[in-house]
């Protein structure tokens, strides 16, 4: 098993410090407990902050270092002032509402972001630093969203996993961030990103096309050269611990006590960190509308709400607080007598037999949060009912919804739907209550942490690692390989590679460095320039007539092999599919806002440009298919390009340009081939051996060399001048 190196914000462990001694203990915690087999076996290290252990003396840190080295655990410690920034300042005042979907707790300016960066830097260099050949590297949540990819710039073949513990947002709400690309490219460094649910990966998926033009291929995105596996992992439980603990005696007499207690009372628990996030309001005056709308519940019903104190120095916390106080005092003094109280509050921490005592004693549990990443309060409840009793009403916008179907899922923005829910659970016949459980148990049980794990590290594990498949080399290498003596064939792709996409094509004409470039570089006795492009013969024309290239329209189908010379089309190519397709296209034209078709000769071509990314690449998806089903038998090609779905005859692509060009050349001229999208790989493939390919971009490609787009493209064809 390879060596894990875990890195997350908070170490797995609590400092605790008495008068001259210190110890250090174990968390309890879901992902202290479920990384803890793959960490002690693999001889792994965790790295992360060991809590404040600024008041402790020389001799106590000294203590401290001791213990965490023989847990195989690395602080980093944080100054006052990077916890003040970068853990409550940008990771909570910003991410973390954000994600959740509460922009109005957004700050008005992100003053905190250089902070975030900078303790996201010492991370890396402390993961680097203790980095051996071979390692697994797991980066661990919000707090930690750059590391990915400065651990990828120094260590370019480690293999990376990151898990994103929270929601994340719908692309809308993703681009309301100002810093949203270094984030997104930071996440990228991973070889594997894991979220909790489907949904996040297809929000993840569709803020990548917005923000950085990626389109997700089902589970994985190229970027930079790099293929990055996304995947859906949903956390689970150590359910086998809960169950056992509510099996034992001391907890089974607590539960009869708090039964007693209840002298007959129905017995509702909510059990969460007092976060704006766990809608507690809201479920507060769902309890409150039970009792207002069933009389004969008054008295009969007990509310009990464990709210764990959570960052409590940070303002809107506070002020939450005070809300849920007076929430809780209003109902109690309307709905209170000298002999019951509704709502039982309790603003503290329990421990695990504490909790399971009222897990294992509630007749109905509420989980109702408005934004939750998963939830594991929803498992650890079902864990702990070895009975087959109780009632789960858990909210929909839990990420465990999408696994806990048994549950009653409720709208937690609807007080009366949340209300109507818990008058349900509470008539619930016993049988359906035992059947829901079971289900709900069976679920917990098979998908728990020790699950969740594995299937993370196995498939991170599985990936190919950079080593194995390394990323293409730096295109500006292969220059080296043409300077000297003897001639050269250029072919040149033109939209994406000479140029950056416009909004609609005539916008893409060339600027006056680009036509400088080409008249430098055709009138050079060694080079012979062709430009090899989609675009109409007339347009090619018009741009470039006056150059002594060769220029090839509609991916080859006209040619004009030099200035002055007619144009001349392939023999037999049929363009009788058109007339069908292009109703077909104009249809998607119609009831897609802001595309277009384009028709050439022998080709037709739907621009989504100006559509919205996401809502664009779905039509062209579908488009596609209707495509393929009306007309498979026809004697045409479809072609998914950069925003463009473009469909042209059989037997016409780029490829046959480069033959037609070399039977007049030396057998011994250095052919040099640039392109950025699917119609150029018939290109390359056509370059004959020895010949450089290199690719503008970050798709797929059968090239030998990469560069990143039209600036490095011209970056190349300079340094082939001296330049």
């Amino acid at each position: 098993m390879a060596r894990l190196l875990l890195v997350s914000n908070r170490l797995p462990v609590t400092v605790k410090a008495e008068k001259d001694t210190v110890s250090v203990v174990r968390s309890a915690g879901g992902l202290a407990t479920g990384l803890s087999r793959p960490h002690e076996r693999s001889g792994g290290m965790w790295i992360g902050w060991p809590g404040d252990v600024s008041r402790l003396t020389d001799a106590q840190r000294a203590q401290v270092e001791k213990q965490l080295a023989d847990l195989r655990c690395v602080p980093l410690y944080l100054s006052a002032s990077e916890v003040s920034r970068f853990y409550e300042g940008y990771s909570n005042r910003v991410l973390w509402p954000l994600c959740h979907y509460m922009l109005d707790r957004v700050p008005r300016q992100d003053r905190d972001w250089d902070a975030y960066r900078k303790a996201n830097e010492r991370f890396a260099d402390l993961a680097a630093k203790h980095y051996q050949p071979g390692d697994t590297i797991w980066v661990h949540d919000y707090q930690l969203m750059l590391v990915p990819g400065m651990l990828r710039q120094r260590l370019p073949h480690a293999r990376i996993g990151y898990f994103h513990h929270i929601p994340f947002p719908s692309s809308e709400i993703f681009s309301t961030l100002p810093r949203r690309g270094e984030l997104l490219k930071g996440l990228l460094g991973a070889d594997l990103i894991g979220f909790h649910a489907v949904s996040y990966v297809r929000h993840f998926s569709g803020t990548l096309l917005r923000h950085l033009g990626l389109d997700t291929d089902i589970d994985r995105v190229l970027f930079q050269g790099r293929e990055v596996r996304v995947g859906a992992f949903p956390m689970g439980i150590d359910a086998t611990a809960f169950e056992t603990l509510a099996r034992e005696p001391a907890v089974l007499d607590e539960v009869k006590t708090l039964q007693e207690r209840a002298r007959g009372e129905r017995l509702l628990v909510g059990i969460d960190r007092l976060d704006y996030t766990k809608g507690i309001p809201r479920r507060l005056l769902a309890v409150q509308r039970v009792l207002e709308r069933q009389p004969s519940l008054r008295g009969r019903l007990r509310f009990i709400q464990v709210a764990v104190p959570s960052r409590t120095q940070v303002q809107a916390y506070a002020e939450y607080r005070e809300t849920v106080d007076e929430l809780v005092g209003r109902i109690n003094g309307l709905y209170g007598t000298v002999h019951s109280t509704p709502v039982h509050y309790l603003y503290r921490s329990l421990n695990e037999k504490q909790l399971v005592s009222l897990y294992r004693g509630a007749d109905v549990m509420l989980v109702t949060p408005v934004r939750d990443g998963m939830n594991l309060v929803a498992k650890e409840f079902c864990a702990a009912r070895p009975d087959d009793d109780g009632v789960l009403i858990l909210s929909e916008f839990a990420g465990a919804a999408a696994e806990m179907r048994d549950a009653l899922l409720v709208n937690p923005y609807d007080v009366e739907g949340m209300a109507d829910a818990i008058e349900q659970a509470l008539e619930m016949p016993g049988p359906e209550r035992q059947e829901r459980m079971r289900c709900l148990r069976a679920g917990v049980k098979a998908r728990d942490v020790h699950w969740w794990v594995a299937r993370f590290l196995d498939r991170l594990q599985g990936l190919p690692s950079v080593a194995e498949k390394p990323p293409l080399p730096d295109g500006m290498l292969a220059v080296d390989k043409l300077k000297g003596p003897g001639r050269k064939v250029l072919f040149l792709d033109y939209d994406g590679t000479l140029v950056g996409f416009a909004p609609t094509p005539e916008l893409a004409a060339p600027d006056e460095e680009l036509m400088t470039l080409l008249r430098e570089l055709s009138a050079r006795p060694d080079l012979s320039v062709h430009i090899v492009s989609g675009r109409p013969r007339e347009t090619l024309d018009a741009w470039f007539g006056e150059l002594p290239v060769g220029l090839h329209a509609e991916h080859g189908l006209w040619s004009r092999m030099r200035r002055g010379q007619a144009w001349q089309a392939l023999p037999g190519v049929s363009f009788e599919w058109k007339p069908k397709v292009k109703p077909v296209l104009d249809a998607f034209a119609a009831r897609v806002t802001g595309s277009f078709v384009e028709e050439k000769t022998a080709s037709l071509a739907w621009h989504y440009r100006k559509v919205d990314a996401e809502f664009g690449a779905l039509q062209a998806r579908e488009l596609r298919l209707l495509l393929y089903e009306q007309f498979s038998e026809e004697p045409m090609h479809i072609l998914p390009g950069d925003r463009v779905v473009e469909v042209r005859p059989k037997g016409v692509n780029k490829g046959r340009v480069v033959p037609e060009v070399l039977k007049d050349e030396a057998p011994d001229v250095r052919v040099v081939a640039m392109g950025d999208d699917v119609t150029d790989e018939d290109l390359f493939a056509a370059v004959p051996p020895g010949g450089i390919t290199v690719h503008a971009g970050n798709k797929h490609t059968r090239a030998a060399y990469r560069v990143e787009g039209p600036p490095e493209v011209r970056r190349f064809l300079k340094a082939l001048l001296g330049k």
